[in-house]
């Protein structure tokens, strides 16, 4: 259970002990939500130099609120018969203005009415230094950054303190608290009113007599035996669980125990990434379930046919599908975390499938609708096999039902044309059709102003015109089939699907011919697509709604 240390607790003395000079030295870099402090623990440094000098030294990096509590705890133990005390506390610290708390690790922006358990009040460890006046040395490092996680009654760093009589508070930057620990405050019988008056970068308040000796004479203590190398077995045991859960209350949980543990660093670092990643949970989840790349091509053919767009059916989640997952998720009443569950598979599943039925039933009844109209213009030109009524139905319907019946009659009255036509007039216009541009056709029309062929030539004219102007879009068309990396064996099923819908496709051999080429402008129109006969990802998404391994890159 996490406690906050109040100034209640602080006033609380334990048992008689030992007398020996005791410091509380509490440093922390690593918060998990209000960011990294440089230089946040450089203070622990300083407790060599304490221990040589005869104090009982209680010193913790990185702490949370339960073991900063018992940390505090023990040093408290020893303030009533301690001769000197010194604390220094660097971290973040939190004030309304009137009080003053030193946030742990795992502490959250403190508001005015909840502070937080993660809190140590400044005030309360002022009136625990009050018991040695004259005697009592409070350091604090604190360094703001302008962070905006607090409320706005509540701001970063140290309010007005209220100073109980002979105790000395000095701070400064991280940097600066820890030179003067290691530094004036490790010599033996220093001179510490003289050193803060020299230390520019220190603000001092308090009690600051004149001259004053405050530190003891170096003692000396037995060389404590080397710690053990790497963790005991309770640790390491306990090492492996903590990563077994991989939650963060197990992490904290480890650096409780040991906060200077042999992982305790690793510790640290996994509490940051999961803080760092709210949906991790989510995404392990979606790990295990080990999809493979044919199975997220599937995702992605369900998310495009229900119009969220993925950016690409190549079986990698990458941004464009993950944004396309939190949207459906969205629209789906689930947490928008941007990974699935198998639940929100099969629901994706069952919405494409339905999707995909509608999709066919539209393009279904727009293709009667469009043939109906086809054989009605169809009847009233092409059909009585005059030449302008099969160009007029060839101008409507250039890939109607009936295009290649009049192509074919067209072709037959050319050549009977042909026949009928002088030499020369016929040599001219076979030179034209050779040539088969504009410039020729217009020669030939120059030359023989009552031709048998001109309105082939006007015809041609018209066409060339025509192709002119889509020849820039062909081309993009044709990148963006390109784009899509179809194989040979994707090639031939798309002719699959269109023969099987009566679309003529040709020979299905994997190659796109000028047939293949005109059935996918058929498809196309009819589910009112853009209709350039060359295949993009709308086409194939809906060519291939029922196939889920056929979007094959090569």
């Amino acid at each position: 259970m996490r406690h906050l240390l109040t100034s209640t607790a602080l006033i609380f003395w334990a048992g008689a002990a030992l007398a020996q000079d005791a410091a509380l030295l509490l440093g922390t870099e690593r918060y998990e939500t209000l960011g990294r402090l440089s230089r946040g623990t450089e203070i622990l440094d300083a407790a060599d130099g304490l221990q040589e000098l005869g104090f009982e030294v209680f010193s913790l990096p990185n702490g949370r609120a339960g073991t900063t509590a018992e940390t505090a705890r023990d040093w408290l133990e020893r303030v009533p018969e301690a001769n000197r005390l010194v604390v220094a506390l660097s971290g973040r610290f939190a004030t309304d203005g009137a009080r003053s708390w030193f946030l742990t690790a795992e502490a959250e922006g403190p508001g005015l009415l909840t502070p937080g358990a993660a809190a140590l009040p400044v005030e309360g460890v002022l009136r625990a230094l009050a018991e040695a006046p004259g005697r009592s040395l409070l350091l604090i490092a604190v360094e703001p950054d302008g962070s905006d996680s607090f409320d706005p009654w509540v701001g970063e760093g140290l309010g007005a303190l209220e100073i109980p009589q002979g105790v000395t508070v000095l701070t400064g930057s991280p940097r600066a608290v820890a030179h003067f620990m290691q530094g004036p405050l490790a010599e033996p019988r220093a001179d510490l009113s003289r050193a803060i008056r020299e230390a520019d970068d220190l603000e001092a308040q308090g009690y600051l007599p004149r001259a004053r000796v405050f530190m003891p004479e170096r003692v000396e203590t037995p060389e404590a035996p080397d710690a053990p190398e790497g963790a005991s077995a309770a640790e390491a045991a306990l090492w492996r669980g903590t990563v077994a859960l991989g939650t963060v209350e197990a992490y904290r949980d480890y650096l409780g125990r040991y906060p200077r543990g042999v992982h305790a660093e690793k510790a640290e670092t996994a509490i940051a990434e999961i803080i760092a990643e709210p949906d991790r949970d989510a995404r392990l989840a979606e790990e295990a379930l080990d999809l493979h790349r044919d199975q997220r091509r599937d995702i992605q053919r369900n998310l495009s046919l229900l119009d969220f767009n993925t950016r690409g059916i190549d079986g990698i989640f990458g941004p464009g599908t993950r944004q396309a997952i939190t949207n459906w998720q969205q629209q789906n009443g689930f947490s928008q975390t941007s990974y699935l569950t198998p639940e929100q598979i099969s629901r994706l599943d069952a919405q494409a499938a339905r999707r995909a039925a509608e999709l066919e039933a539209e393009a279904e009844r727009q293709r009667q609708q469009a043939a109906r109209a086809d054989r009605s213009f169809w009847e009233e030109t092409g059909s009585r096999g005059d030449e302008p009524g099969l160009r007029a139905y060839l101008d409507r319907y250039p890939d109607g039902l009936f295009a290649e019946t009049a192509a074919d009659r067209l072709a037959l009255i050319e050549e009977e044309k042909r026949r009928a036509a002088q030499a020369e007039d016929r040599a001219a216009w076979d030179r034209a059709r050779e040539a088969d541009t504009i410039e020729a056709y217009r020669d030939y029309r120059r030359a023989f102003a009552e031709g048998s062929f001109g309105e082939e030539a006007e015809a041609r004219i018209a066409a060339l015109r025509q192709e002119a102007a889509q020849s820039e879009t062909r081309a993009q068309a044709e990148q963006i089939e390109r784009a899509l990396g179809l194989n040979a064996l994707t090639a031939r099923l798309v002719e699959q699907r269109l023969d099987a819908q009566g679309l003529e496709p040709g020979e299905v051999d994997g190659k796109f011919d000028k047939q293949t080429r005109r059935a996918i402008r058929r498809y196309q129109r009819d589910r009112e697509l853009e209709a350039s006969g060359f295949l993009d990802e709308a086409t194939v998404v809906r060519l291939l709604a029922d196939s889920v391994s056929d979007i094959v890159n090569p």
